[in-house]
């Protein structure tokens, strides 16, 4: 859990046994003494994705989930003539609904990179990029730390109690996203985030390197067995 929560839901808060949450923030809502931060459970693959060393053009995957994103794929799409020559390479996943209509476009433009509706291995789509464009649901944020990647963040608006947007904003107050606003989110927009973020003057490998390093810090890597431990105390009082 990772935003305020439901109504009726602070009296339920009473009663929970043990709450597990994703950020220290959510931490308010829950008895202290009944609440710890473990993070969500993540696939070891996200763990072990590499540092992937900065060179030559920067390598951008856009995903907006398995089901795409309009936004995002509008955005993209409307930025293609304006990135300047040999700056970037595209990774975009369009989901499933926005591919038939998105794709014929991109091979006719000639854009630098790739187009796809759904990405079955996402870990390694991870690893061929320097930054990610994503939306910014609690799974997207977490595998996002697990690899340790720069991001570029759009929440959902129409996400309950907008909690992408608290996730988006908890990733950029450390350092290791930029938040864009959906209703902001155009080509140009993108086009210039991410330049800004590779210019000489932010010193690229210095900056995506920050990124990369605070998104790592949000890694919770033993969620999954936590949890687990958690359980069983519960399943076997005694031991």
């Amino acid at each position: 859990m990772n935003a305020p929560p439901l109504l009726g839901a602070q009296d339920m808060a009473r009663f929970v046994a043990r709450a597990l949450v994703s950020f220290p923030e959510t931490m308010r809502w829950f008895p202290k003494e009944r609440t710890e931060v473990t993070g969500l459970p993540i696939r070891a693959e996200f763990f072990a994705v590499p540092p992937k060393p900065r060179e030559g053009k920067l390598t951008v995957l856009i995903t907006g989930g398995s089901q795409g994103s309009r936004t995002l794929n509008r955005a993209v799409e409307d930025s293609w003539p304006l990135w300047p020559n040999g700056a970037v390479r595209l990774l975009h996943q369009t989901g499933a609904s926005g591919f038939d209509d998105i794709a014929p476009r991109f091979r006719a433009a000639a854009v630098d990179g790739e187009i796809t509706a759904f990405l079955t291995d996402m870990p390694r789509a991870f690893a061929e990029a320097d930054l990610v464009v994503s939306r910014s649901g609690m799974g997207a944020v977490s595998e996002l730390a697990a690899a340790g990647k720069p991001s570029i963040l759009v929440p959902l608006p129409t996400a309950s109690d907008q909690h992408q947007l608290r996730n988006a904003e908890a990733l950029e107050k450390a350092g290791a996203a930029r938040l864009v606003l959906d209703v902001e989110m155009t080509g140009p927009r993108l086009v210039k985030e991410v330049m800004q973020l590779i210019s000489v003057d932010n010193a690229p490998e210095n900056t995506l390197e920050k990124m990369s390093q605070a998104a790592r810090a949000f890694a919770k890597p033993g969620a999954a067995r936590r949890a687990a431990e958690i359980l069983e105390s519960f399943a076997h009082p005694s031991h």
